[in-house]
């Protein structure tokens, strides 16, 4: 009897399949953020080819002989991609062998993510192989952001969420504002890859490339505020989705001030620089979360206004049926 209450209480204990996945898919969400200013701090520092050839480091796993801290940021670039890289195949064998308790659609969003993943890698060996080729380290970075995206909206999709269905068209502004980020985070990467702004103070090239991103922020900057300004208007919305709106709103005006010092002092200070992408994805999930929670809150008012509908209909045919 003892030993049967005893695997009743560890069977209660042990977390759920969605559970363990949702924290799993959290974690990687955190190193990929961290992987991603890892990169643009390689970037800066002009490290993209401290390691001369790919994936090992001077052929070897840890290159000690040619440590510097140029070699340290390329090889730890490397190291945080490949642990991603392992976490993403754990992610993907776990929602398959578990999905008979799981949505159906996560097996197959964990299968994009791995996707990506591998994509990522091939891409991460061809801005080696192909000497920095800015083309390549767009794509790179875009791909990266799309990877990153696909976590959160897995993570806010298995989060515990009660909404209460006055979300409006704020699901649409939300996810307008995310696709315009992410867009100007795509033509800042292009920027970065192509040294534009450098060029364009120095020669007076690219600078098309430079000013498209500086006029390509008022979009991005629009709907971020009115999903901020919208949100303020809607007394009844959900606490968790009001705290998201004002994070972004605060992500935003930082990202502008850090633009323009980087503007202003001409990338001369690298930190600020890794911070103005940092900031940039942050602010990309902070919107994607957003709208993945006021669309679970669309839908569920949705059902829930149409669930009347269904039982009335049902009930006024009840006694015709009983009649014959």
């Amino acid at each position: 009897m003892s030993e049967f209450v005893l695997e009743q209480q560890n069977e209660a204990a042990a977390p759920q399949p969605s559970q363990m996945i949702r924290r799993l898919v959290w974690k990687i969400c955190i190193a990929t953020l961290i992987l991603m200013a890892i990169g643009s701090a390689t970037r800066v520092m002009n490290a993209g080819l401290a390691c001369p050839d790919w994936p090992l480091c001077y052929g070897e796993l840890v290159p000690a002989k040619q440590m510097n801290f140029q070699v340290f940021l390329e090889w730890f670039h490397r190291l945080d991609a490949a642990l991603i890289g392992v976490s993403a195949i754990a992610l993907f064998g776990l929602c398959w062998w578990y999905r008979r308790a799981l949505p159906n659609w996560l097996p197959w969003a964990s299968t994009f993510a791995l996707f990506l993943i591998v994509f990522q890698g091939i891409l991460g060996g061809l801005t080696v192989t192909e000497l920095l080729r800015f083309d390549i380290v767009t794509a790179h970075l875009g791909t990266a952001l799309l990877f990153f995206t696909t976590l959160l909206i897995i993570g806010t999709a298995l989060t515990p969420y009660q909404g209460t269905g006055n979300v409006g068209k704020l699901p649409w502004l939300g996810l307008t504002a995310a696709i315009l980020v992410y867009l100007q985070s795509l033509l800042g990467a292009l920027i970065g890859s192509r040294w534009a702004l450098h060029q364009c103070l120095g020669t007076s090239q690219l600078c098309t490339v430079m000013y498209s991103h500086i006029f390509g922020l008022v979009p991005p900057t629009v709907a971020t505020l009115a999903l901020v300004w919208l949100s303020w208007q809607r007394p009844a919305l959900h606490p968790a989705l009001r705290r998201l709106a004002n994070l972004a709103g605060g992500l935003l005006l930082l990202q502008i001030l850090l633009g323009v010092a980087t503007f202003k002092l001409r990338l001369q200070v690298e930190p600020l620089t890794v911070i103005h992408q940092a900031v940039g994805a942050a602010l990309l999930g902070t919107l994607v979360v957003f709208t993945v929670l006021a669309l679970r809150d669309w839908v569920a008012s949705r059902e829930t206004n149409n669930y009347p509908v269904a039982v009335t209909v049902t009930a006024t045919n009840t006694p015709v049926n009983g009649s014959h």
